[in-house]
């Protein structure tokens, strides 16, 4: 005899969907690939690397403090995102748009400078961080 389907709450109502946790995780393996990919094709996403790399170890030496740790990694992930958006812009914009058109070349500049403010407040951050550190004030 076959059991009755259950409408209520029971324990398969809580379930995921079959294969909705190898769906994130694969989500992840994507995301991972394409930052993989922006850092061998973007000189700027090097440069930011780089610059990551340089306050991480500049943190560790001067023992910042929790809230500080916070305003610099923020202040990281902003500038990393931007660089990330602007790269599928400017990819995105060169499919759509292989020759040149003046919309094409706004969508590329605004971009661009969403990466500029972000990079311009990741140093004004960097400078009230590590600034009185470094100087001694």
């Amino acid at each position: 005899m076959a059991e009755p389907a259950q409408s209520g709450p029971g324990p398969n109502r809580l379930r995921p969907p079959e294969g909705l946790w190898r769906r994130r995780v694969a989500s992840f393996g994507h995301a991972f690939r394409g930052v993989w990919a922006a850092l061998g094709s973007e000189v700027h996403l090097r440069f930011h690397a780089v610059a990551t790399a340089v306050v991480v170890g500049l943190g560790f030496y001067y023992g910042i403090s929790r809230l500080e740790w916070a305003l610099v990694a923020i202040s990281v992930a902003c500038v990393w995102s931007a660089e990330l958006m602007n790269t599928a812009i400017e990819a995105l914009t060169d499919l759509a748009s292989p020759e040149y058109h003046p919309l094409a070349g706004k969508a590329k500049d605004v971009a661009a400078g969403a990466v500029l403010l972000a990079a311009l407040g990741a140093a004004v951050v960097g400078a009230l961080v590590f600034g009185p550190k470094v100087f001694g004030h």
